[in-house]
């Protein structure tokens, strides 16, 4: 058997990135299909691929390892991650698999996978499994069937965009006569939006909206400030009421107010708790380690609960559904919804807001400006690092006790959190790349911050 080690750093918390061809590539790609079918004991797999050039020949490696151990697989095509949720969420699916590396760099790709029902997978729940059988010395052939199992197809595009369409009011957003600046980053939301813009009571302006591997304008991933240009730009340029740009699988999106300023996804997650616990002030919420001083204020002055979780899809679903929460949030602008199987989505968020800014009549930066005056942020700052992690913690944990004493509180639910009287940090290193990430919230001081 050839070693397929190299394959090992692919394997993160809760799904696979690396980099094409050097870890992913036809070879890992197959045996990662046929050992996903060996550990989940899947019968019927549903499959679908983001924009990246190596997305297309990555997915029929997939496909047809699992056919080859006789799972039947209906491909969805070019799709976002969302719609793998959906398909796994109302569909006779053992299991979903997204072909997709997000926001990385174009040299990488990822595969990120659930179970029935859109439950989320990670380690304990057979991702270590599957990195055990691709990355040892298991060979597939042992294990393949006398008859193969079939391929269907599936384009369910519209079906999404009507299911998502039937979860807000459309009369309250049609009398407002919303304008919207959306920004496809030539990512694949346009294969939703074309669907979605006809059936939806509010005019939408599309900039950079065809679907594009090569990445014309960047790869789309709105958190980087570089990358919001366009957006501020187009907001003030058609006139709209409001901007927003999706990465490239489309399961997160961003938010510029009627100003073309730039809304840190931390205020959305304040907002949103708001809109559930609006409905019923006892709703439970999730939210993540790295900022959480306004999340937790919104949550008291409703009465509702707030509880924390480990940053990661996996980790958020999983407290949900331990939680009985009715939304999760983290501020890289992933939301999360019982009501859409506990899974993160990038479409229900801007239908959300549009009908919180119909039903209370204020824009967006009227809704979360006071919020933002009260708990400024350093927006994420993003480090290569050279050293192990924990003794870059060790590090900042000391140096900021000699300038301003012990910490209030330290967590360790991710990386290292620390609170002081007017201020919090969070330094944690990513789950998908080399990187150490810092967040930092004051109390209404941005000279402090």
């Amino acid at each position: 058997m050839p070693d397929f080690s190299y394959i090992l750093p692919a394997f993160k918390a809760y799904d696979i990135r690396g980099q094409v061809p050097d870890q992913l590539n036809r070879e890992t790609a197959f045996r990662i299909g046929a050992a996903f079918v060996k550990a989940i004991e899947a019968k019927k797999v549903v499959i679908g691929h983001d924009i990246r050039l190596s997305s297309p020949e990555l997915t029929e490696a997939l496909t047809e390892g699992m056919v080859s151990l006789g799972a039947e697989v209906t491909q969805i095509g070019l799709c976002g991650t969302e719609e793998i949720y959906y398909a796994c969420g109302i569909g006779d699916f053992d299991g979903g698999v997204m072909v997709t590396a997000s926001h990385n760099p174009s040299q990488y790709n990822g595969i990120k996978m659930v179970l029935r029902g859109a439950k989320p997978l990670f380690q304990e729940t057979g991702l270590s499994k599957i990195r055990e059988l691709v990355a040892g010395d298991w060979n597939p052939q042992d294990d393949l069937t006398a008859e193969r199992g079939q391929v269907k197809e599936w384009n369910l595009h519209e079906e999404f965009a009507d299911y998502v369409l039937r979860s807000i009011d459309l009369e309250a957003i049609a009398k407002a006569n919303f304008k919207i600046l959306a920004n496809c980053g030539n990512g694949g939301v346009k294969v939703v939006l074309d669907k979605l813009k006809d059936k939806l009571p509010a005019k939408m302006v599309l900039i950079n909206e065809e679907p594009d591997g090569h990445f014309p304008n960047g790869i789309p991933n709105p958190l980087l400030p570089e990358n919001r240009q366009s957006t501020s730009e187009g907001v003030l340029k058609y006139e709209t009421d409001l901007g927003v740009a999706w990465d490239g699988d489309f399961d997160r999106c961003f938010f510029f107010d009627e100003k073309g300023q730039f809304i840190e996804g931390y205020y959305l997650v304040g907002l949103f708790a708001s809109r559930f616990m609006l409905k019923d002030s006892s709703s439970t919420i999730i939210y993540d380690p790295r900022l959480y001083w306004n999340t937790r204020e919104i949550a008291q002055q409703f009465g509702g609960k707030a509880v924390m979780s480990r940053t990661g899809h996996a980790f958020i679903k999983q407290a949900m559904r331990d939680n009985n929460a009715v939304y999760g949030g983290e501020m890289s602008a992933h939301q999360y919804f019982k009501d859409f199987f506990y899974c993160d989505s990038g479409i229900l968020p801007l239908l959300m807001l549009l009908e919180l800014m119909a039903k209370t009549g204020q824009k967006l930066s009227q809704l979360v400006g006071d919020r933002m005056v009260r708990y400024p942020v350093s927006g994420e700052i993003n480090s290569q690092i050279s050293k192990p992690v924990e003794e870059i913690l060790q590090n900042v944990k000391n140096a900021l006790q000699e300038k301003y004493g012990p910490s209030l509180q330290e967590s360790r639910v991710d990386g290292l959190g620390l609170d002081y009287a007017n201020f919090r940090l969070n330094l944690r290193a990513s789950n998908t790349e080399p990187l150490i990430r810092l967040n930092v919230e004051t109390k209404s001081d941005k000279e402090l911050l």
